[in-house]
Parts: C-alpha cells; sequence; structure tokens
C-alpha cells in the first residue's frame, strides 16, 4: 500500500492470481511488507469472484492457466465496470511474445516477465499504482474489510453503518488500520495511543480491542498471542 497512514493515505489493493501456491505465497509475502492489502487466487473462477468483491487497484495475472487462461480472466475484469480504473498486469514466462500481445490486445496495462526477483517484482508494483494515479487517492479516509474511518470529521463506519467511538478506541482502530496485516507489538500499541499518559493498566488494550470487537466485528481484530494485534486485511 504506498501504505495507508495516519496522516489518510488510503491503502492499495492488489489481487494476485496464480495457480502455483508457492508463487502467490512469495509475491504475497514481499507485496504485504510493503503494507499493500493483497488478495490471491489460483484460478481465473476465484479471480473474478475476488475481484468483484474487493476491487483491486491493482491484478498481477499468470497468463497460463489450466481452465479459463489469464487472457481470458483480462477480457472478463474489463467488462466489470467497477474495474476500468484498475491496473492489470500479466506475469509471463521469458520468451512468451505472443502471450504478451494476446494480453494487451485483452486489455492489460503491462507485463512482468517471471521468474522475477522480489525487489524487482515490488518496485514493478509500487510504478505500476503510481502510473495509476495513486498518490492521488482519496484524502483523510481509511478504509479496509468493510470498516472505513473518516479521519477529519472523525467518523467511523461499518457496512455504510455510523458508529460511535471513545477517543481512545478510534486512536486504537485508526492504528491498527494504518498497516492491516501487519502485527502491532503491545509496547508500540501503547505508546503510539497511549504515549506518556499515567496509570495505564496492563489490561487497558485488552479492554479497549474488546470493546472494538463487539462494535466492529469479533473478525476484524485478530490477537496474536504473545505478541500483539493486528487489523485483518
Amino acid at each position: 500500500m504506498m501504505e495507508a497512514t495516519m496522516s489518510g493515505a488510503l491503502t492499495q489493493k492488489v489481487l494476485l492470481v496464480d495457480d502455483e501456491p508457492d508463487i502467490l505465497e512469495m509475491l504475497r509475502y514481499n507485496l504485504e511488507r510493503e503494507g499493500y492489502a493483497v488478495t490471491t487466487a489460483l484460478n481465473g473462477k476465484e479471480a473474478l469472484k475476488a475481484a468483484r468483491s474487493i476491487i483491486p487497484d491493482l491484478v498481477v495475472l499468470d497468463i497460463m492457466m489450466p481452465g479459463m487462461d489469464g487472457v481470458e480472466v483480462c477480457m472478463q475484469m474489463r467488462q466489470i465496470p467497477e474495474l476500468k480504473n484498475a491496473v492489470i498486469t500479466f506475469l509471463t514466462a521469458r520468451g512468451e511474445d505472443y502471450s504478451q500481445l494476446a494480453g494487451f490486445e485483452a486489455g492489460a496495462d503491462d507485463y512482468i516477465t517471471k521468474p522475477v526477483a522480489p525487489k524487482v517484482f515490488v518496485s514493478k508494483v509500487k510504478a505500476l499504482l503510481k502510473r495509476r494515479g495513486g498518490d492521488q487517492q482519496e484524502i483523510g479516509v481509511l478504509e479496509s474489510n468493510g470498516v472505513r474511518v473518516d479521519l477529519e470529521r472523525v467518523m467511523v463506519y461499518v457496512a455504510n453503518k455510523e458508529i460511535q467511538l471513545p477517543k481512545k478506541e478510534f486512536e486504537l482502530l485508526v492504528l491498527l488500520m494504518s498497516k492491516p496485516g501487519k502485527v502491532f507489538k503491545r509496547d508500540e500499541i501503547y505508546g503510539q495511543v497511549w504515549g506518556n499518559e499515567l496509570f495505564v493498566g496492563d489490561r487497558t488494550i485488552d479492554v479497549h480491542i474488546r470493546k472494538l470487537r463487539e462494535k466492529i466485528g469479533d473478525d476484524m481484530i485478530k490477537t496474536i498471542k504473545g505478541i500483539g494485534y493486528k487489523f485483518d486485511a
């Protein structure tokens, strides 16, 4: 994600599609380290379902897949109005010039040749999203997993329904949503939400997490035992 930060840049969503789980895991891991919200799919059918659900900013799509290949998936995605501004880039093996040409004709924006080094892949993703205009994302809003936070108006919406949060619960939610998927350690949460405040009990975070879960849903915030918490991306 050109990260979603507490200053308000919106988390960017990437959909990875490949029929090889090892490749998916490697690409997902490296993108999540950079703060992107990543969804994966193993085939074309899953990819189309996921794309309609999350409306990704970028789709990284393997061409050679069994059943519905990447070219057909791309063509169908381009027929979905909500995906008209999504960047679609293909993963192609070296020398597959015919696949690259077919991909462009189907509506792809670019292609990445594999095997690809993780650092090169991440740099390519950043460049593609910057080209899309990712730096012009909506200001003052964090949004992930059906939860929307308006930082300027200090308002929270779950499934488009406004909910009220006290100041510390709001600040805790903003911190966790600033990097969906990242595990925030307890000391880090104390430091950023409570700062130098005195008389903060050991169970303060746990109580606020419990109250947040009651209001936004039990499955949004995950406990990482012995470490801290994360907002599920």
